[in-house]
């Protein structure tokens, strides 16, 4: 069974990222974890790389979809050090979920065990993410209509998938709009794509400005994905 890497896009998450790959690097199959620092301005790579991460780093933010291709590639390095190994299955977690990335386990085994192509997880408590509701039925209907299949969690960045799938998911789809279009065509090129129930958390998003703009940039993203992807 080929072994799990770990991916996890970060933006200035010095506050969590520690505990994140911490936890991360305890998952059953795990043997690297890989930071991709989107343009960090905080202590974002120093800590990650205390925690025992590799760290990838951009000068630059140039968005999620950028980094989770910048992981892959240095998760693909490792790969070709190794190739009796076979290529590593890719578990994506985001850099905000602190010790509660202990629990994603239940992502891996679906695919380690061939059931599955890729999983996501849905969220068993809920924390409360004010005025992301909106953005989360924009993609959902979406993918309603472009599949006939409504994700519980549409915009979950808790992905395991192999690297075959990885690969027919490309070109990614820009920024924040990777979920949604990733999973569309997964599912149209017949894909077996899981959702599994999971024990894990994000930090709580406020309604401040910076919040809001972080809704809006989501919206954004959402939106031209579903736009070259769906027929009205």
């Amino acid at each position: 069974m080929p072994p799990v890497a770990v991916i996890i896009p970060a933006y200035n998450e010095a506050e969590r990222i520690g505990q994140t790959v911490t936890a991360a690097l305890t998952l059953p199959g795990v043997d690297v974890v890989v930071v991709a620092s989107d343009g960090s301005r905080d202590a974002t790579v120093r800590v990650a790389r205390e925690a025992g991460a590799t760290v990838w780093r951009s000068r630059r933010n140039q968005g999620k979809a950028a980094a989770m291709l910048a992981g892959a590639a240095a998760v693909r390095a490792l790969d070709e050090r190794h190739p009796a190994d076979g290529p590593r299955h890719l578990l994506f977690l985001d850099a905000d979920l602190g010790r509660t990335a202990a629990n994603a386990g239940p992502l891996i085994e679906p695919v380690a065990a061939g059931r599955a192509d890729m999983t996501i997880a849905a969220f068993a408590n809920r924390v409360k993410l004010g005025g992301h509701g909106f953005v989360v039925r924009l993609s959902g209907a979406g993918i309603s209509r472009a599949v006939g299949w409504t994700p519980a969690q549409p915009l979950n960045g808790q992905r395991c998938l192999t690297r075959g799938a990885f690969e027919a998911a490309r070109p990614l789809a820009h920024g924040f709009g990777v979920e949604t279009a990733m999973t569309i065509d997964l599912k149209r090129k017949g894909l077996r794509i899981v959702e599994i129930e999971v024990d894990m958390a994000h930090r709580a998003t406020g309604g401040d400005l910076a919040a809001q703009l972080h809704r809006a940039r989501q919206f954004v993203d959402v939106a031209r994905a579903l736009a070259s992807r769906v027929t009205v």
